[in-house]
């Protein structure tokens, strides 16, 4: 027989220098009780598809708190430890020294941040899982964002005309030449010279003369700098993380946070508490934290998978349980939705099943889900949202409680407050039903929900 091919060589590199000036000692802060480094190895060894974490540091207490972590340790040369040392150099010199002790040859390389401190396992798993099941070339962690960017010209280094920034000096042109006229009308006499126009704020992404609703916008995404996946080969060769066909792997915008200076430091001590029991089941969500409970359904109330016969009806199978935890639910009084991207007959049918409102053939669920809330004045935060995969994340960034199936793709059960221990297709709502109603599904569907419907 023809031997199995071995597994990828997935190898987990942290940069972490000693000389940090914005932050003396940082890799070694405490965050939650945990130095930063030894958090960066935890969500880099718990990743599913890790096999090897290398941490690569110049500082003798940074190697033996990653050690005590269960991290490998790559001794940093002087030449590549200073403040204008690349991370990519780091990284660089990591792969050849764990290939020269070990004697495996790396396939893929992730790139974690010290820096980051809720990272997880599943932004790790993410960006790994984009290059080997997804064929990208390269993986970055980004986070939904909304925000409209503005720069001040007065903040630029170099005159407007080395700037390299068509926008900003094309509006200021602009401006000039409307002073020169209005100048020239009055009798004055003013200069055209575009290095002498007052400074002005400008927007990055957007056209600061029209305001357009968020829907109406394309969907920016935010750099969170806290993990980044590299084919090996293609990284040596270009000696930088973004070459190929790039793969964003969206995560929680909740846990964004990068530690450059002592205020960032103290956020993410304050922030610990809470992000840290995001996966502790001790958080579930009670009775009393919800007013609405919204459903996806493929992958959530299916297994995901779709039966086709000969004359192109599809089938998909439910679960008996997930039918019982619903009803227990609108006999509690909770408002119920499904919401689906899926235009289909299967959805309506079985909304109809379960008395249920539904939305399908929905192209940008947060808006939907948005605009539901507003309708029946429930407040987001007190939405429970349940989902499985990359389409549900901004509806995850939306409401209170994001919930996500066991079975789920690991970048949404990293974005999820909750993850249940059942698949979805096999009784998931069910065990979601039973946190908020006890497992008998008796408890406060007896009584009345506060929130009036």
């Amino acid at each position: 027989m023809t031997p199995a091919p071995a597994p990828p060589t997935v190898l987990a590199v942290i940069p972490a220098r000693g000389g940090s000036k914005g932050v003396p000692g940082k890799n070694l802060a405490e965050v939650g009780g945990v130095p930063l480094v030894a958090r960066a190895v935890g969500a880099c060894r718990d990743a599913e598809l890790v096999t090897d974490v290398v941490v690569s540091t110049d500082d003798p207490a940074i190697a033996a708190a990653a050690r005590d972590a269960g991290a490998q340790v790559v001794q940093r040369p002087p030449a590549i430890a200073g403040d204008t040392a690349t991370s990519e150099a780091a990284v660089l010199h990591a792969m050849d020294a764990f290939e020269a002790l070990t004697g495996k040859e790396t396939d893929i390389v992730v790139f974690a941040q010290c820096t980051s401190p809720f990272l997880t396992s599943e932004d790790v798993d993410g960006v790994a899982g984009a290059i080997l099941a997804d064929g990208a070339d390269t993986a970055l962690t980004v986070a939904p964002f909304h925000g409209f960017v503005w720069r001040d010209e007065a903040d630029e280094p170099s005159p407007l005309s080395e700037r390299g920034y068509p926008m900003a000096q094309a509006r200021t042109t602009e401006a000039v030449r409307k002073a020169a006229q209005e100048a020239a009308q009055d009798g004055g006499t003013a200069t055209t010279t575009v290095t002498e126009a007052p400074a002005s704020g400008y927007g990055v992404n957007h056209d600061k003369s029209h305001r357009p609703r968020r829907q109406d916008r394309p969907q920016d995404l935010l750099e969170t700098g806290a993990a980044y996946g590299m084919r090996a080969a293609g990284f040596r060769d270009h000696k930088h993380r973004f070459f190929g066909r790039t793969a964003p792997v969206r995560t929680d915008p909740a846990r964004v946070l990068e530690i450059d200076d002592p205020h960032d430091l103290a956020r993410a001590q304050a922030l610990a508490p809470l992000l840290d029991r995001r996966h502790d089941s001790a958080a579930l969500p009670r009775w009393d934290d919800i007013d609405a409970v919204v459903l996806d359904f493929d992958g959530t109330q299916t297994d995901d998978r779709v039966l086709v016969d000969q004359d192109g009806h599809e089938f998909v199978s439910v679960h008996r349980g997930d039918g019982l935890g619903i009803a227990a639910l609108r006999k509690a009084e909770l408002r119920l939705l499904i919401l689906s991207t899926e235009q289909n007959p299967v959805v309506a049918a079985r909304a109809r099943k379960l008395q249920i409102p539904v939305l399908h053939g929905i192209d940008r669920k947060d808006e939907a889900l948005k605009q539901w809330c507003e309708e029946h004045e429930i407040a987001p935060e007190r939405v429970l949202y349940v989902g499985n995969d990359v389409n549900d994340l901004p509806c995850f960034g939306l409401v209170g409680w994001p919930v996500a199936v066991a079975g789920a793709h690991a970048v949404v059960r990293g974005a999820a407050r909750a993850v249940t221990t059942t698949p979805g297709g096999s009784g998931a709502i069910r065990e979601i039903a039973s946190w908020l109603l006890g497992p008998s599904l008796a408890g406060p569907a007896t009584v009345p929900h506060s929130t009036t419907h």
